[in-house]
């Protein structure tokens, strides 16, 4: 049985599948704000400028779709530092005219939902402050009721001129074909802590005392299958631990390296 992940635990960059680099470059850049901070053939570094990469795009110009109701992922979530980043983001969207799929205020977070060209799904959000997180019964209590959307967008002074420095990649949500199976390895393995069970279909883990950093799901009329080897979309995500004896713990003896879960979604785990 694995021990807990140390609390400083985070997400890294996000690896995603392409068929069409320039066109998902030019939509991160243009809708949303990021930055190229790193080029090398046919992939591309997304981010905020000086800052480490929060995406990256491969291109793989043949690879098969990925199929409606399969495993992979639901959405990546970026966390805006402040509410009024956030809403100064949603503005920014807007006026680039590109339609947003839902909004949701969780308790813990506000949030706005869209997708990218090529259908890989996206949560902006920021976290309200800690004071107003609770339990019920042992889980974190997360719901999704109606966003105070006015109010968002009267808290944002103007449309972000970038996506914010310090941004981050809060959490990433997978949808996969067994919640046992998700948390025998994300909190059995490699040592994230439950800390929602209870939400309908659904379940998150996170390190240290944080809402969640994973979250899984097997929502939809029928258990997800496997999608192709080698399908467009989420490739892996680096999982960064600090702490260089928690990272052999789950590597052996190497510092990086990568984990496959129950699904065969790649989980680098990688220095801070």
């Amino acid at each position: 049985m694995s021990s807990s992940l140390p609390a400083d635990t985070h997400i890294g960059a996000v690896h995603l599948r392409v068929h069409d680099l320039e066109k998902l470059v030019t939509f991160y850049r243009e809708v949303l704000g990021f930055s190229v901070v790193g080029e090398d053939g046919a992939t591309a570094a997304l981010g905020v400028v000086d800052e480490r990469p929060l995406l990256v795009l491969h291109e793989t110009p043949h690879a098969p779709s990925r199929p409606p109701g399969t495993t992979g992922l639901f959405h990546v979530a970026f966390r805006m530092p402040t509410r009024v980043d956030l809403g100064a983001m949603v503005l920014r969207v807007r006026n680039q005219k590109r339609p947003f799929q839902g909004f949701g205020d969780h308790n813990v977070s506000e949030a706005a939902y869209l997708s990218d060209p090529e259908g890989n799904g996206i949560e902006l959000y920021a976290d309200r402050s800690r004071e107003v997180w609770h339990s019920v019964e042992g889980d974190v209590f997360m719901t999704t009721e109606p966003l105070d959307l006015p109010g968002l967008l009267m808290a944002a002074e103007a449309p972000a001129p970038a996506l914010p420095p310090g941004a981050v990649v809060g959490h990433v949500h997978l949808r996969v074909s067994s919640l046992e199976a998700a948390e025998g390895f994300y909190a059995g393995r490699m040592g994230f802590n439950v800390t929602t069970r209870g939400y309908p279909g659904a379940l998150f883990l996170a390190a240290g005392d944080y809402h969640h950093h994973i979250g899984c799901n097997v929502w939809g009329e029928s258990t997800p299958r496997h999608p192709p080897e080698g399908s467009l979309g989420l490739i892996s995500f680096d999982v960064i631990v600090p702490d260089g004896e928690e990272r052999r713990r789950l590597l052996g003896s190497s510092d990086e390296g990568l984990l496959l879960d129950a699904d065969d979604i790649g989980v680098r785990v990688a220095r801070g």
